[in-house]
């Protein structure tokens, strides 16, 4: 009687997970299948894959008791640098394995902190921030009239700016 039991047990089980399948494949359109299944609402494209805070608050949180330096990244959803940027950054395979050991933001509306705005409110720009919760006014991009600015072509400057940003975390603390 035991093995009858475990035998439709499995039987069940079969027939679940083949329901479950059906219904998946309904919904999907080519569109969706190549794209990863995770809600892409706080990536807003940016490295849907990496884990992305939804506050400055809760990314000072995380920061300070992960021991992780935050990196964030304000831009717009209809401004074509911070698209262009976006695309560089989340195609570039070192930055986005470099992300994970980051605190990851990125927002489309400004923060009420103005440290995070020292030379105006534009965008794309991109700030660290340390454990120490101190923004890392030292760590700039190429131009002098917009420090944190990054244009497509500067992805290799924004990266060593990663290493750097992780690389005196060691040093200070």
């Amino acid at each position: 009687a035991m093995e009858k039991s475990y035998a439709s047990m499995f039987l069940l089980l079969v027939a679940i997970s083949c329901a479950l399948a059906k219904d998946v494949g309904k919904k999907e359109t080519k569109e969706t299948t190549a794209k990863p299944k995770l809600p892409q609402t706080l990536s807003r494209g940016w490295g849907d894959q990496l884990i992305w805070t939804q506050t400055y608050e809760e990314a000072l949180f995380r920061s300070k008791h992960s021991n992780k330096p935050v990196m964030i990244i304000h831009h717009l959803d209809d401004c074509p640098h911070s698209q262009a940027l976006k695309k560089v950054f989340a195609e570039h395979k070192d930055i986005q394995k470099l992300a994970e050991k980051f605190i990851l933001l990125n927002l489309v509306y400004e923060t009420t902190d103005k440290n995070l705005s020292p030379d105006g409110q534009y965008v794309p720009r991109i700030m660290f921030i340390d454990p120490s919760l101190t923004v890392r006014a030292d760590i700039t991009g190429r131009y002098s009239n917009r420090l944190y600015a990054y244009e497509p072509s500067d992805v290799s400057l924004l990266y060593s700016n990663m290493q750097k940003a992780l690389k005196l975390l060691k040093t200070e603390l």
